[in-house]
């Protein structure tokens, strides 16, 4: 299970997220189908924690894709919801925290959890882009329901 420090991660990589400091919401859903494409593609577990208010579309606790997506405490930070995250883990040796936060890996590892720096977890995302056809790049079925949510449309709209 990775547990990913998705602020750190996001600002670790200026390409695709010229938009993050205009539109967190967003780059925060983009940063979400790059996470959901890797945990399909490589058949891994995933949990993301954001900093800030959590998004309409994405409450605390929701998973999208099979991507669990978390965000900070009112009045708290990412990191410290991370700690709380990785403390109550039951398996600490199957979880990797993934921060290029040096305060926060020296936390975690005091938990027992390994870490792995955010260029390094990019590179996952990467290889999990470039292997995915072009074909199958649009819109996934089982994203969908999602999507039409996010955007308001509801199923009763296509009936008269």
């Amino acid at each position: 299970m990775y547990l990913i420090d998705g602020n750190n991660v996001i600002g670790q990589r200026a390409k695709g997220y010229e938009s993050w400091f205009r539109d967190k919401v967003g780059a925060r859903q983009q940063f979400l189908r790059e996470l959901a494409r890797l945990a399909r593609v490589r058949k891994l577990k995933l949990a993301v924690v954001f900093d800030g208010a959590p998004d309409a579309a994405f409450p605390d606790g929701a998973s999208y894709s099979g991507v669990k997506v978390y965000y900070a405490r009112q009045n708290s930070d990412a990191d410290t919801r991370i700690v709380e995250l990785a403390e109550a883990e039951k398996n600490k040796k199957s979880l990797q925290v993934v921060t290029s936060d040096g305060k926060l890996a020296q936390r975690v590892r005091v938990c027992g959890v390994k870490v792995m720096r955010a260029g390094e977890f990019r590179k996952l995302l990467d290889e999990a882009e470039e292997s995915v056809p072009a074909h199958e790049a649009g819109v996934h079925e089982e994203d969908m329901g999602q999507w039409m949510r996010y955007f308001g449309v509801d199923d009763s709209d296509d009936q008269e």
